[in-house]
This record gives C-alpha cells, structure tokens and sequence, in this order.
C-alpha cells in the first residue's frame, strides 16, 4: 500500500510503500498522535521513516491492494 505523509512547512511529502493494512497504519497514527511522538512507518524493503507527528499535514492511505496491469490481467 502507498502511504503519503504531508509535511507542515514542506512542499514535497514522504512516500511509503508498505506492506502494511490501512488499519495498522492508522491505528499506529492515532497512537502516536495520542502521545505525541513520532509516526513511525517501516517500508516493504524494512526501511524504518521516522516523522514527529506535530509536524504532519495530512496522511494519505492508497489502496491496500493495487490493480495489475498488462495482458496478464483479468
């Protein structure tokens, strides 16, 4: 699943693709939003992209599950 994270005061915003649900990820947002920490979200490559959560703007939850593309495709 695609992640984008929006940054206060930033133009460019963070991308993840994460093996993740939706509901992991968001469960772990309100958490750290609740506690006022940091967002940490782990990668499908198991790199870790730490973001203090007073500095987010908006995140952004794609599709869980990608629509294949090609002749393969049915």
């Amino acid at each position: 699943m695609e992640i984008k994270v929006g940054i206060q005061h930033v133009q460019r915003e963070i991308t993840v693709e994460s093996d993740a649900s939706a509901a992991e990820v968001e469960a772990e947002l309100r958490k750290a939003l609740s506690d006022e920490t940091i967002l940490t979200l782990t990668d499908a490559k198991g790199r870790k992209v730490l973001v203090p959560v007073g500095k987010i703007a908006y995140v952004d939850l794609g599709q869980e599950h990608t629509r294949p593309v090609g002749f393969g495709a049915s």
